[in-house]
């Protein structure tokens, strides 16, 4: 789950130095993939009760929050 946190902002960073807004939108696409990867391993902690139901909707909410920025944010650039 760190791996993917870690990923999202960096792909972000990264993107932000390229020199088009679609090399932009493609470093966007890792980040959004990168927190839907999250979201997955939230749902294996759930399974595996390595994570409290409680834990698991406070940070279901917060990576849906984040999904829905890097969309948003990447349909702006077209």
């Amino acid at each position: 789950m760190n791996r993917c946190a870690v990923s999202i902002p960096s792909n972000i960073s990264e993107g932000s130095s390229k020199s088009s807004n679609k090399h932009f939108a493609n470093y966007l696409e890792h980040s959004l993939g990168s927190a839907f990867e999250w979201e997955t391993q939230l749902n294996v902690a759930l399974n595996e009760d390595y994570i409290s139901e409680d834990k698991f909707e406070e940070l279901e909410d917060k990576i849906k929050q984040i999904q829905k920025m890097i969309t948003s944010f990447k349909s702006g650039l077209k």
